[in-house]
């Protein structure tokens, strides 16, 4: 008896070190493929989010270069950065990231906040919400991004933390009585930026609730690598509409 070789298509993700929600949530979320799609892990250190040097110099490009060679060994479609540093540092930074990991590596190379990016025009929002567990600092410049971009913040939910292993640590029902504060401002989208923050269990309730689009971090990043990789997204069901709205971009 014969076998056909299983090669299906797999998605590297660039992950903080101190992340405990994304993996197992996208790992979820490919499920619907089985062997026809599979997300690979490969970690960096990242333990805290603030705009202190010590904080910045963790998304230097050596260790998250060294990472993405790593994955590349494993011969994914793309590579993900599945973290949201660009929002509060500059869309910039990820286009001369993934660049980089491109010429290192030779595999395409994208990220969530790259994926925000695409997904918002796609549904041209100018109006969001924005859910985050950041503190001060780091929401006032994502909101001054988004400004710059021509978006506005109309409502904004943060917690005030800097730890980045901590964001997990909050329940999703908290992350989703966030994102309904939010949505009583009827943004055309709530953005809950971070790949380390639950959101992802709460957003079809909350869009069924509301009618307003919620777009979680994690399923951004996993919607627009099956996008990116030939797959049809909208096969994944009960972790919010982004899917099908990244299947039906032209």
């Amino acid at each position: 008896m014969s076998f056909a070789p299983v090669d299906g298509a797999r998605a590297g993700m660039l992950t903080p070190s101190s992340n405990t929600v994304l993996e197992p949530y996208t790992s979820a979320m490919f499920a619907p493929f089985g062997d026809e799609a599979s997300a690979h892990f490969g970690r960096f250190r990242v333990v805290e989010i603030s705009m202190s040097d010590a904080s910045q110099t963790q998304f230097q490009h050596d260790p998250i270069l060294d990472a993405a060679r790593r994955l590349a060994e494993a011969l994914p479609r793309v590579i993900a950065w599945n973290g949201t540093s660009a929002s509060w540092l500059g869309l910039d930074k990820d286009l001369a990231l993934c660049a980089a990991i491109e010429a290192e590596t030779g595999v395409r190379a994208t990220s969530t906040v790259l994926a925000y990016d695409k997904i918002l025009r796609a549904m041209k929002a100018r109006r969001i919400g924005l859910v985050t567990p950041y503190l001060d600092e780091i929401q006032h410049r994502i909101i001054a991004n988004y400004a710059d971009q021509g978006i506005e913040v109309v409502a904004e939910e943060r917690l005030g933390d800097k730890g980045n292993y901590s964001f997990a640590t909050y329940p999703a029902e908290q992350v989703g009585a966030m994102t309904r504060s939010a949505a009583k401002a009827r943004p055309d989208a709530i953005v809950i930026m971070c790949t380390n923050f639950r959101g992802a269990p709460e957003a079809a309730r909350i869009e069924a609730e509301t009618g307003v689009p919620v777009l979680d971090s994690v399923a951004v990043t996993a919607a627009h690598c099956l996008r990116e990789m030939g797959l049809d997204p909208a096969r994944v069901t009960g972790w919010g509409s982004v899917f099908q709205r990244f299947s039906d971009i032209s």
